[in-house]
């Protein structure tokens, strides 16, 4: 594999990684509490699912444009967890409203209000950690590191 496609293989894995975590966290938080992820009656069953992907999409984008220059981890994380945050209110807010027919206000406060709940803020944090992970297989990768090697593959010199 060529390096020029390497923060992209990372961040592809980085991505399904963080979309796991997020849907075992929502499960996990919303049996662990006892509340819905959404609490408002008459959301749709795709707005959810819309922001999440969206955020998810953040990740991936993000990672594989910074993990170019994984020295850089700090800017990294808080741009990956920035990102999904962000899409992830914004593609709640247009699903709401092209989901009701109710004012633009109320969608805008639906996905601010999801954004900053509980369920809405796990979102940044998993992001920011996948990112962190991403971060260090990408500098492993960029200073040599092999790929892990099952033990059937390994050499019986090592």
């Amino acid at each position: 594999m060529d390096r020029s496609s390497g923060p992209w293989v990372v961040a592809g894995f980085a991505a399904a990684l963080d979309l796991a975590l997020v849907v075992f966290a929502f499960g996990f938080a919303s049996l662990l509490v006892d509340a819905d992820v959404v609490a408002e009656s008459g959301v749709g069953i795709l707005v959810v699912p819309a922001a999440i992907g969206a955020s998810v999409a953040a990740v991936l984008v993000v990672l594989g444009f910074r993990l170019r220059r994984p020295d850089r981890m700090a800017g990294t994380v808080v741009l990956t967890a920035a990102g999904a945050w962000l899409s992830l209110v914004l593609v709640a807010t247009l699903a709401r409203l092209l989901d009701s027919t109710g004012p633009a206000l109320a969608s805008a406060a639906f996905g601010l209000g999801f954004g900053i709940g509980w369920f809405g803020l796990l979102v940044p944090a998993i992001a920011a950690l996948v990112a962190s992970l991403a971060v260090l297989v990408a500098r492993g990768r960029a200073e040599g590191m092999d790929r892990p090697r099952w033990p059937w593959e390994r050499d019986d010199d090592e």
